[in-house]
């Protein structure tokens, strides 16, 4: 990956770059976890400090995407931060080897979430698996839903986006069974 030598090379636009691609998904992880816009920014500097880290080491291999891997830092560094209410995780215990352990296992949960949501997803119907993709992963909103899928009203299409969530969770179900 070019953006992961970049970065190595300490090139400011690999930042940019990074920020642009994933900072969005951060942010709303943050914001709908009793944070806000600044405590995203922080967690995502934080991440990419990390990250930095990582690819210092001369073993170091990218197991999962990179929006995966920066993910799982971020989901970890804010969860260990509302854990110790608010206070900073100092810079000393994020480069202890417990931290970079605790990353790893976070990266594997986060990597195992994904690979179960794409096995459920795959096994609802085609109408669904186009719904779900493009409001989760590409992000549109319910009125692009409403336009692009041709539903009367945005009650319609929120409606379908229930009846579609419900699809995955039956499925979950039979898988636990």
């Amino acid at each position: 990956m070019d953006v992961l030598e970049d970065l190595k090379g300490e090139n400011n636009g690999a930042f940019g770059e990074l920020y642009k691609k994933y900072f969005y998904m951060v942010n709303r992880f943050v914001t709908n976890n009793n944070g806000n816009t600044n405590d995203a920014e922080d967690i995502f500097q934080d991440a990419m400090i990390v990250l930095l880290e990582k690819l210092r080491h001369d073993n170091f291999e990218l197991t999962a995407s990179l929006k995966t891997y920066i993910m799982a830092i971020s989901k970890n560094i804010w969860l260990k931060k509302l854990r110790k209410n608010y206070t900073e995780v100092d810079f000393t215990e994020q480069n202890s080897n417990a931290f970079f352990e605790e990353i790893d296992s976070a990266i594997e949960s986060e990597k195992n979430y994904f690979d179960k949501l794409q096995n459920y997803i795959h096994k609802i119907t085609k109408h669904c698996q186009g719904l779900i993709h493009d409001m989760f992963f590409k992000e549109k909103s319910i009125e692009q839903i409403q336009i692009e899928y041709g539903y009367s009203t945005i009650h319609n299409a929120q409606n379908q986006k229930h009846k579609c969530v419900e699809q995955i969770r039956k499925v979950k179900e039979q898988d636990k069974n």
